[in-house]
Parts: C-alpha cells; sequence; structure tokens
C-alpha cells in the first residue's frame, strides 16, 4: 500500500484529526464540526471540519461509515466525490445528511458520521463508436 501526502486544516482544533480506526481501516473517520438537528425527511449539510489539499491524480471519496445507519441519517447522494481542486481555505467538506426516520434526529458535535478514502484517478480519452464488438450480456439487471 502506497502513503499518499495531504494537508488538511481544521476548523475546529478542539477535534481530533481525522484517523484510521483501526489497522486494517481503509478510509479514514471524519467529526460533525457542530451539533445539527435534522427533521424526519429533511437534508441538512453537516460541516466535517476539514478542508483538504490533496495531490492532482487523487480524488476525495466521502461514503457513510457502516454504522451511520444507526444515527438516523444517510449520505443523501449514496456517496460524495470532492474534486483535488476543492481545496481552499474556506473549502470545508459537508456531509449531506438525510434523515431518513419518523422522529428529529440530532447528530451531536464530534460524531464520527462518515469517512474519506483519498484514492487515485484515472482520466479517460472518450471515443465514441456505433458498435462495441462484444456479445450482449442481456441488459442491465439480468444476473439478478
Amino acid at each position: 500500500m502506497s502513503e499518499v501526502k495531504i494537508k488538511i486544516k481544521r476548523f475546529d482544533k478542539e477535534l481530533p484529526l481525522p484517523e484510521y480506526k483501526s489497522k486494517g481501516a481503509v478510509a479514514l473517520d471524519l467529526y460533525a464540526r457542530e451539533t445539527t438537528e435534522i427533521q424526519p425527511g429533511e437534508v441538512k449539510l453537516i460541516p466535517l471540519n476539514v478542508a483538504l489539499e490533496i495531490p492532482k491524480g487523487y480524488f476525495v471519496l466521502l461514503a457513510n461509515r457502516s454504522s451511520t445507519f444507526k444515527l438516523g441519517i444517510t449520505c443523501v447522494n449514496g456517496i460524495g466525490v470532492g474534486d483535488h481542486d476543492f481545496c481552499g481555505d474556506k473549502d470545508e467538506y459537508m456531509f449531506p445528511a438525510l434523515n431518513y426516520t419518523k422522529e428529529k434526529v440530532t447528530i451531536e458535535r464530534g460524531t464520527r458520521c462518515c469517512q474519506m478514502l483519498i484514492l487515485p484517478v484515472a482520466n479517460v480519452d472518450v471515443e465514441e463508436v456505433e458498435k462495441l464488438g462484444n456479445p450482449d450480456r442481456g441488459g442491465f439487471g439480468t444476473t439478478g
């Protein structure tokens, strides 16, 4: 596994830096910077206390932690993608949380609500064709 150097600016230095919570963890846990109340069916942005500078050729993938569902929320987009040029001093990462319960949910300051991975980018050269030349599998969803 290769190491990639990133720079992190914390907005609230009383909260911990993002961290791997186990030896085998592949994603860094992120912390809610402020207490956020979310009504049933509502989406609110939870500030994650970090602005990042990552190397060109990489991107940030934000995702639910495996226990995020226990909070009564989920990332409304499924996942979030942070480009390497989202890197200014005020470019704080946010978690767009959907409260899917029938009750108000309160995410307390310091709650680990999501995780981030820093991944390499493979830019592609798009070539349009009329035919791909491969056998069809039967359509989307045909393998069950």
